[in-house]
């Protein structure tokens, strides 16, 4: 299996299974200097690890990272960073009964097809599992932005559970980290905690949107004409499990507007710098950054492993049900806010030393 990597100059090779002994990633391209420690990246790990409310899975992982390589007293070194994550809370039964059998929605008659060879035991690669080395890779990589870039930051959160979304009037950056959903309305959180509690008790499961925002990255992050910033942010939350959309801006919405109304007028700011009336481009023209808030959203399907019987068929093509028992998110939407700002952190990495190494103090002066 190849195309384990993603990135060009900051590059990150996930490795491992969801039920193996560990998993982790390899990370080469990381700039020399770069004050980490596990400490570091362990914060944002303790962000997405499982059974922290009854809303996501309850096994009990303590994702305790371990820096193998590429670290010397307390700074990377400019060679590969090795991180690794052992896997403590294993249940391969709860799977034994699947192992002839395909779930719907599941990557399970994929990975058969293709292969000629699956790990039924949780999904192996094809498990949310995977997501934990993305997020320790994305905790090196904020660490790097912190030092290149110090005024970015990056933020997400969840703006739609089912059929139920956030009042926009209501958004509060400090309700974000005060519930279980990552969510900026708090009526919003008090609404989805009964919603979530039927499906759950049900046995059933919902999709979600998740939003992000990376707020005070430079102007002129990415290429035209295939090295656009949202070309690569839109593959990177594409990649995440269960993301089936992904919008930039304004994104599918872009279309029910006029030209009139989608244009962000330029204005010159008191400061000398380009200002906008409006962000519906989500802070990209023609793949490149523009100044303003980067603006991503994607679209989670519902967690495919339900404890409701689905028809499918066995490997040999028999006809049966299937019951997928076990512990599983009822929204997997939640933990996936961690893991695509993990990948947003990446990518704009990514292009901002690719920018660095292209263009490096050059460029447009206005004013």
């Amino acid at each position: 299996m190849s195309l384990n990597s993603f990135g060009h100059l900051f590059r990150v090779t996930t490795w491992g299974e969801s039920h193996g002994p560990a998993l982790g990633a390899t990370v080469d391209g990381c700039p020399p200097g770069i004050e980490i420690d596990a400490g570091a990246i362990q914060h944002w790990l303790d962000r997405r690890k499982p059974g922290q409310s009854r809303f996501t899975t309850q096994r009990r992982e303590p994702d305790a990272v371990q820096i193998l390589s590429g670290v010397f007293e307390g700074r990377t070194t400019g060679t590969p960073v090795q991180l690794m994550i052992e896997n403590t809370d294993q249940r391969s039964r709860d799977y034994s009964d699947i192992m002839d059998k395909f779930r719907p929605g599941h990557a399970d008659i994929t990975y058969w097809q293709k292969y000629g060879i699956r790990d039924y035991r949780g999904g192996g690669r094809s498990s949310a599992r995977e997501t934990a080395a993305r997020v320790a890779a994305g905790g090196l990589a904020r660490a790097a932005l912190a030092r290149l870039a110090p005024g970015l930051t990056i933020r997400g959160y969840m703006v739609q559970v089912g059929p139920h979304r956030i009042d926009r009037a209501r958004f509060d950056a400090g309700q974000i980290e005060q519930n279980p959903f990552w969510c900026p309305d708090a009526q919003a959180a008090a609404d989805w905690t009964g919603y979530l509690d039927g499906l759950r008790k049900s046995g059933n499961s919902v999709g979600a949107v998740v939003e992000l925002v990376a707020s005070g990255a430079p102007a002129g992050l990415g290429a035209p004409v295939y090295g656009k910033l949202d070309t690569d942010l839109a593959a990177a939350m594409m990649s995440i499990n269960a993301v089936k959309g992904v919008e930039i801006g304004e994104g599918m919405s872009a279309a029910a507007l006029t030209g009139e109304d989608n244009a962000d007028e330029i204005f010159m700011g008191n400061d000398g710098t380009p200002v906008y009336s409006s962000n519906h481009a989500g802070g990209i023209l023609g793949g490149i950054s523009t100044g303003q808030d980067i603006v991503v959203r994607f679209a989670v399907k519902p967690t495919s492993s339900i404890l409701r019987p689905r028809r499918t068929i066995t490997k040999s093509g028999e006809a049966t049900e299937i019951i997928t028992r076990g512990r599983h998110d009822p929204c997997v939407g939640i933990r996936a806010v961690p893991v695509g700002e993990a990948m947003m952190a990446c990518i704009l990495l990514d292009h901002l030393l690719l920018h660095r190494g292209q263009i490096g103090d050059a460029g447009g002066r206005i004013g």
